[in-house]
C-alpha cells in the first residue's frame, strides 16, 4: 500500500507561489516543484523564477499561469539592452542626396 494515500498536493487552486522551472515537460511547458510536487507552467523556460497562481490542481500534479516574473530578471535584460549599441547612422539631409 502506498505511503501517499491521504496526502494532500502542497498547493490549492487560486492560491500564488514563487517558484523556479527545472525542467521543460513533453508538451513544451515549463515544470516547477514544491515538496517534489510537480506543476506545469505554459511560457516559461528553465530558470526562469516566476510568481504563478495555480489553475488546476489533480491527485499528482498541478497546472499554473505566470502572474508575475522575477524583476531582477527584467532588469538584467533592460540593462543588457542599453550596453549594446547599434551601428552608427550618419545623419543625411535631402539636399545631400544625389538623384541619378
Amino acid at each position: 500500500m502506498s505511503e501517499d494515500v491521504g496526502v494532500s498536493p502542497p498547493v490549492e487552486e487560486g492560491e500564488t507561489y514563487e517558484v523556479k522551472i527545472e525542467d521543460i515537460g513533453k508538451e513544451g511547458d515549463g515544470v516547477a516543484k514544491i515538496d517534489d510536487f510537480v506543476i506545469f507552467v505554459p511560457d516559461t523556460d528553465v530558470g526562469d523564477e516566476v510568481e504563478i497562481k495555480i489553475t488546476r490542481v489533480l491527485r499528482t500534479l498541478a497546472f499554473g499561469e505566470v502572474v508575475g516574473r522575477d524583476a531582477s530578471v527584467d532588469k538584467e535584460i533592460d540593462e543588457s539592452d542599453d550596453d549594446e549599441e547599434g551601428p552608427e547612422v550618419e545623419e543625411v539631409t535631402v539636399d545631400e542626396i544625389e538623384l541619378e
